[in-house]
């Protein structure tokens, strides 16, 4: 039987919540002046469908609808690497019926102080995990060394795809290039879906992925993976070597987590914080995030926003670091 348990029972319980948005019942909380929610959340995915911030998503949005009584419905809005979307819910009322799903992308824009992530107030957050380096079938190498001698063996040569301007897989791949001292062409995509979608095709060579977005890929055999880019091993992937095997200065990972537009009233953000907690710690839901390398990210408003802003000091040194040699 597949393991696709990371979106089927959650789309469809989504998908049935938004048919009957109408009936739906509102519960008061303390602390907030009129009941929340009392209407549709929309839950902002800044990238195409097949991503992990949509797939990590799908479970959340799944336990808010049956807890809170109103539809989170999942709105996929790519473009620029996540700035659309992001700007967009930056502008939105806050009252807490817009909410970002925030990515990778989100620390590593605000690091280059050219975000408005000023104007977004942390909530909690989801999961870190690791990337993989995955390639296609039809590149003649499996393993992390003979991938890096191909590279090396035909500059030029190799396509590699990105889910868009200022991700974790596109910055991923730009650290891997640079410390191997390796020249390819990036094809840039609107998400990871599209890219996936034409590395199992074989229309490129190789990108770097969140595990969550690549896992039913790996489990059909249309796509191989060689390496996690974390400095350890990943539990979800025990024959997978780490790239800093090879390239010892080699390591990111994916962070996930949520924002809604400053302003939004304290209660409001405290009670997602808390139900995005309850959500993370349900046994199935961790079982979930583990079969996919996934780790939660459990905390108050402060812990998380203390853990947000370490993730943009930590880019805010990397992405220089990639920039200075390219």
């Amino acid at each position: 039987m597949p393991k696709d348990t990371m979106t089927r029972r959650a789309l469809l319980r989504c998908a049935a919540w938004s048919s009957v948005a109408a009936m739906t019942s509102t519960t008061a909380f303390a602390g907030v002046d009129a009941p929340y929610p009392a209407q549709p959340v929309t839950w902002v995915i800044p990238f195409a469908p097949g991503g992990a911030t949509g797939r990590l998503s799908l479970l959340i949005c799944d336990r808010l609808t049956r807890r809170l009584g109103q539809p989170f419905v999942l709105d996929h809005r790519p473009g620029a690497g996540g700035a659309t979307a992001t700007k967009s819910v930056a502008s939105a009322a806050p009252d807490g019926y817009t909410i970002l799903a925030t990515s990778t992308a989100n620390v590593i824009t605000a690091s280059t102080d050219r975000s408005p992530d000023a104007d977004l107030i942390p909530v909690a957050g989801m999961a870190r995990m690791p990337l993989l380096l995955l390639v296609s079938r039809q590149l003649p190498v499996k393993t992390l060394p003979e991938f890096l001698a191909y590279a090396k063996a035909n500059p030029g040569k190799l396509s590699v795809g990105s889910a868009g301007p200022g991700t974790v897989q596109l910055l991923s791949a730009e650290l891997f290039r640079t410390l191997g001292g390796l020249t390819w062409s990036t094809v840039h995509y609107r998400g990871s879906g599209p890219a996936l979608t034409d590395l199992a095709s074989g229309h490129i060579h190789a990108m770097f992925d969140n595990a969550a977005s690549a896992v039913d890929l790996l489990r059909s055999g249309k796509v191989r993976a060689l390496a996690v880019t974390t400095r350890e091993h990943a539990a979800a992937f025990p024959d997978l070597p780490p790239v800093a095997d090879v390239l010892p200065a080699f390591e990111t990972s994916g962070f996930y987590g949520v924002a809604v537009p400053h302003g939004t009233p304290k209660a409001i953000v405290e009670l997602l914080n808390r139900e995005i907690n309850a959500a993370l710690a349900d046994p199935d839901i961790s079982r979930q995030f583990a079969e996919v390398g996934a780790t939660p990210l459990i905390g108050d408003v402060g812990v998380y926003t203390a853990t947000y802003r370490a993730e943009i000091m930590h880019w805010r040194k990397l992405v220089p670091q990639v920039s200075a040699k390219n």
